[in-house]
């Protein structure tokens, strides 16, 4: 169980860890402020409280998912 655990934990982490990854180069594309504001301003910008509920439920539901679908196939 214990193991079980950490695994959701890790794969929970990794799947935020990607959102805001995702959100950051986000502030760098063309469209985004972050060239002309610079890397703590779209740091800024991106870590919210918003954004992290986001992150959580979106990071939940998918780990859900994919342990369904491990269970099933």
């Amino acid at each position: 169980m214990r193991k079980n655990g950490w695994r959701a934990v890790i794969e929970v982490g990794f799947i935020i860890f990607l959102f805001y990854s995702n959100l950051l180069m986000g502030e760098f594309e063309r469209s985004g402020m972050g060239q002309k504001r610079g890397i703590s301003w779209a740091i800024e910008d991106v870590f919210t409280a918003a954004n992290f509920g986001i992150a959580t439920i979106a990071a939940l539901t998918g780990y859900i998912l994919f342990e369904f679908l491990r269970k099933r196939f």
